[in-house]
């Protein structure tokens, strides 16, 4: 039925790879374009001096959703990347020096949470409970299924109401723990997919749950080498991948696209389109020229959208050795300071940060005897705080490295091999992002599911988006899911 089908993806993110490989799989023609010079999107890579750094996602959780597109295409995972586990999964620390390491060892957490406070025991482990129910219900069960209709939010409503799922993420937790930094310690994980754990719905609590059963994980030789097994897989299943690639315009003809062009002049036609760019800049640009793109272009923009990130990359001559993996570093405030992030309408004075040292689980990612490091603090996207970037940068980043000098690795200055910085103005201009959003738009209730952009356009029939800003969101297992879900519906409809 599907002879000679041919599928055009734009975008080779982590959810355009695994759309790509899935319809390519599946024995359709599939193109895949990309304006960068190397695939992955925000999991874009960096190299300098002998230090590699990933600029993107670097938590890994539910390998089954990576090892489902090696089944799918009949190959082993191994052939074509390694996945080595995190212990702990994350260290978390408060600026009094105390700290938390978050493992998937329930006697030693219960330990830790005992000394902080006993009658928490009892409530993270109702916690627990909570959170697989809720991992069953939002994430197995719907994660990959497209909302389409109202009808379909509808069926989903008495297991989202049985889940409390209008209250907050932090609401929730605060529900089972008394413990003001537990409550820190169990909701911060809203943040890893642009959520406010203070207005985020209490399904995204499904991250700890599925930390829990499949743990945390980093491809060896860091997330590009993921990104670099995917775009293998998809080249080897016949796909074609074409880099340098910068789609301007989507082509249509009445209600369907006919394929894209890029800015040389290039271009492609298919049977069905896919988009993996961010969800505003497809419809109000590639799309700008049809009615549907500018209309659902405006109406996004009025969205609330996730925060942004300021990201600074430095390579260091000396190990660090007293460095776990992943390093949550608290601020002072924790309520007042997320809502700023969120609201703006100014640059928070203090901040919180997630230190990366990935030579803790492979030292391969800097010169032998040194270490790789990024550090990124969640700050207001350009809309909610129209910062000075140019300006603000460079003293925002001796700030933040001052800090982790103070608190995490002393003698950092003096050690600096290199360093560079990656602000909102370079999510918004490198990667298309509206507002310089980190996630896309916020996944908030109102924004999830049947709410949230479609996997296929309810006008345009043959266009499909794929990644953080569709069903079911942000996040590795979110944008893997996404692929699931749109590549169900576009198999369905190129068969049809």
């Amino acid at each position: 039925m599907m002879q000679g089908k041919s599928a055009l993806v734009v975008g080779a993110g982590l959810g355009g790879l695994a759309l790509a490989i899935r319809l390519q799989a599946s024995g359709i023609r599939t193109t895949l374009l990309e304006r960068r010079d190397q695939p992955g999107g925000r999991a874009y890579v960096y190299r300098d001096q002998g230090f590699t750094f990933d600029a993107g996602p670097t938590v890994i959780t539910d390998p089954t959703a990576i090892e489902a597109l090696f089944a799918l295409a009949g190959k082993p995972m191994s052939e074509y990347v390694e996945l080595l586990p995190v212990s702990p999964f994350y260290r978390l620390c408060w600026e009094d020096g105390a700290s938390f390491d978050y493992s998937n060892d329930q006697a030693e957490l219960e330990r830790q949470i005992h000394a902080l406070e006993p009658a928490d025991v009892e409530g993270y482990r109702r916690f627990l409970a909570y959170s697989r129910a809720v991992l069953e219900e939002g994430y197995v069960k719907l994660g990959a299924v497209p909302f389409l209709s109202f009808r379909d939010m509808l069926q989903a409503g008495p297991q989202l109401a049985r889940l409390q799922a209008w209250r907050s993420v932090y609401a929730m937790v605060a529900r089972f723990v008394r413990h003001d930094r537990l409550r820190q310690a169990l909701s911060f994980h809203a943040l890893l997919v642009g959520g406010n754990p203070f207005a985020t719905s209490s399904i995204y609590t499904l991250i700890h749950a599925l930390e829990r059963q499949w743990g945390v994980w980093f491809a060896k030789g860091g997330t590009g080498a993921l990104v670099n097994g995917l775009a293998r897989l998809f080249r080897d299943l016949g796909g074609t991948l074409e880099l340098n690639a910068e789609v301007t315009a989507f082509e249509t003809q009445g209600q369907r696209l006919t394929g894209a062009r890029s800015r040389d002049g290039r271009r492609w036609t298919a049977d069905a389109v896919a988009s993996n760019a961010d969800v505003v800049h497809t419809y109000a640009q590639l799309l700008g020229q049809h009615r549907r793109g500018a209309q659902e272009g405006r109406r996004l923009m009025g969205k609330r959208f996730s925060n942004s990130l300021f990201v600074v990359h430095f390579g260091l001559k000396r190990a660090q050795p007293q460095l776990r993996h992943h390093t949550v570093c608290f601020g002072p405030r924790y309520q007042a300071l997320v809502q700023e992030i969120f609201n703006g309408p100014a640059l928070p004075e203090d901040f919180s940060l997630y230190l990366h040292a990935p030579c803790a689980t492979d030292p391969s990612l800097a010169p032998p005897g040194c270490s790789s490091h990024y550090v990124l603090a969640p700050v207001p996207h350009l809309g909610n705080a129209p910062i000075d970037w140019e300006n603000e940068g460079p003293r925002y980043r001796d700030r933040i490295l001052d800090y982790l000098e103070r608190q995490h690795i002393p003698g950092l200055r003096e050690d600096l091999v290199t360093c560079r910085t990656f602000t909102p103005l370079d999510f918004r201009d490198e990667l298309n992002a509206h507002l310089g959003s980190a996630f896309s738009l916020e996944p908030v209730l109102t924004q999830s599911a049947w709410f949230r952009p479609h996997n296929r356009d309810a006008q345009l029939h043959n266009l499909y988006l794929v990644g953080a800003g569709t069903h079911p969101g942000a996040g590795v297992p979110g944008v893997i899911a996404s692929a699931k879900a749109t590549a169900g519906l576009m198999l369905e409809d190129l068969q049809g």
